[in-house]
């Protein structure tokens, strides 16, 4: 390869195969334009933004806070979630995968935290819990890694093609308005989200490089300024936010450390680190990037320490986002710097209170245009998988069959575990894990011996990677 023809393909985030080439930079590597970084950047922050924000509006209604410090709690979120980010996909030490990874603070943890809250538990008490459970996760990655063996493409493929199904009921529920909302499923909510999806899908027709790998946040542009003269965009609260708010840790108070709460979000934290195991394995075959267990422990830790943090600095356990796994098949664009910058961007907006009012004020509508598109390609990316799985063989097929039923409980029949004990929900109410859950049980049961004809993601990894890297 010519180095003009190396510089052009790093500049479009599609570098060549480094087995042609091992002096060439891998995708996951590339360094873009600063304007294109920053662009690409801004649409990641964009996709993930509506969940960012949820949790602590959620948590600070249950605790009965006041306006302001909800206000306040949201900043802490976005900062805390920029740090995060910044370690996951640059590497600090032993922590970050270094893999284009979006961080976020975990839904699975909104229903203990909430109990808590209901119980007449304080704040100081949940971060405190927050806190012990993100050290609990970063001492139990190194052993959680080694399950990856359990993990041949007939287990990764099921597990990612639940994530993306699963992601999809976001999506539709984004296009429709909103889950809850009085009018879910006006024609004006349907028109915005359906021209976002025309508008993705003709700028990927038509235009190619850089255009194409913004298309996504060109069609939420376009959302955008279809949805203001609809009366669909509410900036409420935009003259009462400040232009600058400092982020500082113990905003309220010292945190309390109590053995109930904290053992609630460990079983939370063992749960998202299943779902986070699925969503870095799906990464890692976007990127062409193969995830090995020390990649795994890597990426685990940083969901620990990120926990850490959000409790330091006034906010929640985080995880992985798995929205933004789709955005990397969308665009095609694997650099984890691209992430970094969307880790500053968050950063900004978490001590920019006024410019985060702004970005908030995107109807969810125009999120979901943009969502079933991505989120299905998360779909697209496990069956992909599951296309190099050998159904000759049977149990391969009653694995699939299983897990994805199983994995689909949640989703079609909400108040189906509703008689269990509070305690299961995280598991329960996530058809990630349990699809996840099944798959990895059902290979070890049906597929005793790993000699089934398939290729693990360890084999994989070394026949497609130069020893070099």
């Amino acid at each position: 390869m010519s180095d003009r023809s190396a510089r052009r393909e790093r500049g479009t985030g599609r570098i060549a195969d480094p087995a042609q080439n091992h002096s060439a930079i891998h995708p996951v590597d590339a360094m873009l334009p600063p304007w294109q970084m920053f662009t690409v950047a801004l649409q990641h922050v964009l996709v993930m933004y509506a969940g960012a924000i949820a949790v602590p509006l959620i948590i600070g209604a249950a605790l009965k806070l006041p306006k302001d410090q909800i206000a306040f709690l949201i900043s802490a979120d976005l900062f805390a979630v920029g740090i995060a980010t910044l370690i996951q996909s640059v590497g600090v030490w032993k922590f970050g995968i270094r893999l284009p990874v979006m961080m976020g603070v975990t839904f699975a943890a909104v229903g203990p935290m909430v109990a808590m809250a209901n119980a007449g538990t304080g704040l100081p008490t949940i971060l405190g819990a927050v806190m012990a459970s993100g050290l609990f996760t970063v001492l139990v990655a190194p052993f959680f890694s080694r399950m990856l063996r359990f993990f041949p493409p007939v287990v990764t493929g099921t597990i990612i093609t639940a994530i993306g199904i699963t992601l999809l009921q976001v999506g539709i529920n984004w296009a429709g308005g909103g889950r809850g909302v009085a009018d879910f499923g006006a024609p004006r909510y349907l028109t915005v989200a359906f021209l976002v999806l025309v508008s993705i899908v003709l700028i990927n027709r038509f235009f190619k490089g850089f255009w194409s790998n913004v298309s996504v946040l060109l069609g939420l542009i376009i959302g955008f300024a279809m949805a203001l003269p609809a009366g669909m965009v509410n900036i409420s609260g935009l003259s009462d936010a400040p232009w600058f708010a400092v982020v500082y840790p113990f905003a309220f108070g010292p945190p309390v450390f109590e053995i109930g709460p904290i053992l609630s979000l460990c079983l939370v934290m063992l749960v998202v680190m299943v779902e986070s195991t699925g969503m870095f394995l799906a990464l890692g075959e976007l990127t062409d990037r193969p995830v090995g267990e020390t990649d795994l422990t890597r990426g685990l830790r940083t969901d620990g320490i990120g926990t850490l943090i959000g409790g330091i600095f006034n906010t929640f356990p985080h995880t992985s986002i798995s929205q933004n796994v789709g955005l990397v098949g969308m665009t095609g664009v694997r650099s984890r710097w691209v992430v970094a910058v969307a880790g500053v961007i968050l950063l900004a907006l978490g001590l920019l209170p006024k410019l985060a009012t702004i970005v908030a004020s995107i109807p969810v509508a125009v999120l979901g245009g943009a969502g079933i598109a991505m989120f299905g390609m998360v779909a697209a990316t496990g069956i992909k998988i599951l296309g190099k799985v050998n159904f000759e063989n049977r149990n391969n097929l009653l694995i699939v069959a299983i897990s994805l039923g199983v994995s689909m409980i949640p989703l079609v029949a909400p108040t189906f575990f509703d008689q269990f004990p509070h305690w299961t929900a995280p598991l329960t109410h996530s058809g990630i894990t349990l699809g996840a859950l099944c798959a990895v049980l059902l290979n070890a049961v049906l597929n005793a011996r790993p000699s089934t004809g398939e290729k693990t993601i360890e084999d994989a990894a070394l026949e497609h990677w130069p020893a070099s890297h």
